[in-house]
This record gives structure tokens, C-alpha cells and sequence, in this order.
């Protein structure tokens, strides 16, 4: 039952964020065709002769891809805020310094329903991995396990309950990181794009023709630019958000050791 709600969650997460990605594109298009591609940023009104009057009449030059672009820098700002949010939740109520902090003292004690209370008002990924240990302890202390069966089942229990949580932390990670590649190669077939119309027009003037050959290069930079751009967003976010979910299974992992260690403690005060 709970692999079929898994598969399922699973599922509508996938469907949320292909209607995302259409969204991101969908909206990429109407920027480029009604706010860049607007009159008022051409001489004369003339979208098509008229020299660009600003930026946003440049960047509508740059051709088809430009709007492609666009969607996927907005995909990479969508998704970097959607991880931002989830990630943060998933550190909990406080900070996650503070409150391990709290923890690591609580476990050295032996105050372990104190430390199970601060994980209750915690909340997030963190505390629900290291309260399933907690529990664990209790039950492995109950029975009396020697040292290494508890730490194998303490640690046992702390991987699966972060293997539950992982997914959702790492949910749409791999999107901002296929973008930091796509990014680079669109904005490559733009210029590619671009310089194919450049050197086609002096191929068909058969003399130099100023103009198109500077529309075909402003078009060949501008996909680069645009490209760059995007990938170097989509680097930047990848590397933060994958940053801080190290962070978080670190967290966890040092609340397992302490654990174990706690419990070692304890059973080598009872051969004393």
C-alpha cells in the first residue's frame, strides 16, 4: 500500500513539473513576441527594419531560440525557488545549527524523551530521520542489544528513514542540473543559427552586405549570451541547493553517531 501512495505521489510530482516546464516555455514565447518583439522598442515601429531602440528590441533579433531560452531561465528561477522552500522546511522550525546543537547535548545526557520532544517541535526531514533513531534506541535499550547489534540496527533504521526523505529532497535537482548543459547547447545552436544566416546573405548579395552580416552575428551573440546566462544561473542554484542537502544528511548522520556512541556509554556502565 504504501509503494502504490509512493508510485502515485511520485507520479503527480513528474506531471507537476512537465506542466511547469511547458508553463516556463509557454510564458518564454508571450515575453519574447508581445514585450520584446513590442514596436516602441524599434525606429519607426517597424519590428522587422526598424534598428532596435534599447535592449529588449536586441534580444528579440537573436531569433526563435531566444524564447526557448527564456523558458528555461524562468524554469531554473521556478524550480530554485520551489527547492528553496521545500528545503527549508525540511530543516525544520528553527535553525538547523541551533537545534543539533540542542540535540547533541540532549543525546550526551541521556535525555533521550527530551530530545524526542525537541524533534516533535522541530519538524522537517532532519528531525523526523533523527527521532526514528531515537525510537530505535529505546527499543534496542529495552532489549539489551550488545554495542554492535544496536549500532547496526540504529544505523539501519536512521538509512531508511533518510531514504524516505532523500527523494523529496532531491526532487527536480536533476531538472536545474540538465539545465546547466541545456542552457549552453541552445544557446549554441542559436549561434549556430545565427552565423548560418549571416554567411547566407553575403552568399546570396554576392557582395558584402553590411547589415545582414551584423543581424546575423547580433543574433549568433545574443543566443550565446543568453545561453551562458542561463547555464551559469542554473550552476550557481545547483551548487547551493546541493550544498545545503549535504548539509542536512550530515546533520543527521552526526545525530546516528552520537547516538551509538550514547548507547555504548550506557552499556559499558552496566559491566562496571
Amino acid at each position: 500500500m504504501a509503494n502504490v501512495k509512493k508510485e502515485s505521489t511520485s507520479n503527480g510530482g513528474g506531471m507537476v513539473s512537465g506542466l511547469i516546464i511547458v508553463a516556463c516555455i509557454g510564458v518564454g514565447v508571450l515575453i519574447w513576441k508581445f514585450i520584446m518583439g513590442n514596436p516602441s522598442n524599434f525606429e519607426g515601429g517597424n519590428i522587422e527594419t526598424g534598428h532596435p531602440l534599447n535592449l529588449l528590441g536586441q534580444v528579440y533579433h537573436g531569433g526563435v531560440v531566444v524564447p526557448v531560452l527564456l523558458g528555461m531561465l524562468l524554469m531554473v528561477l521556478v524550480f530554485s525557488i520551489e527547492r528553496f522552500f521545500v528545503i527549508s522546511k525540511a530543516a525544520g522550525k528553527t535553525k538547523l545549527d541551533t537545534f543539533m546543537t540542542k540535540i547533541q547535548a540532549s543525546i550526551k545526557e541521556g535525555q533521550i524523551e527530551e530530545a524526542i520532544a525537541s524533534c516533535d517541535k522541530q519538524q522537517g526531514s532532519v528531525a523526523n530521520a533523527i527521532k526514528s533513531a531515537l525510537v530505535k534506541y529505546q527499543a534496542v535499550k529495552k532489549e539489551g542489544f550488545n554495542s554492535e547489534e544496536a549500532a547496526e540496527t540504529i544505523h539501519k533504521e536512521i538509512e531508511e528513514a533518510t531514504s524516505l526523505e532523500m527523494p523529496m529532497l532531491q526532487k527536480n535537482m536533476t531538472i536545474i542540473s540538465s539545465l546547466v548543459s541545456l542552457g549552453t547547447l541552445v544557446g549554441l545552436l542559436g549561434t549556430v543559427s545565427g552565423m548560418i544566416k549571416a554567411f547566407g546573405a553575403l552568399a546570396a548579395a554576392g557582395t558584402p552586405d553590411q547589415a545582414a552580416l551584423a543581424n546575423g552575428i547580433s543574433e549568433a551573440l545574443i543566443n550565446t549570451a543568453t545561453g551562458i546566462g542561463t547555464s551559469a544561473v542554473a550552476i550557481i542554484s545547483y551548487n547551493f541547493f546541493t550544498s545545503k542537502i549535504d548539509d542536512l544528511t550530515y546533520s543527521i548522520d552526526e545525530a546516528a553517531v552520537s547516538i551509538v556512541n550514547t548507547y555504548r556509554r550506557f552499556r559499558g556502565s552496566l559491566k562496571q
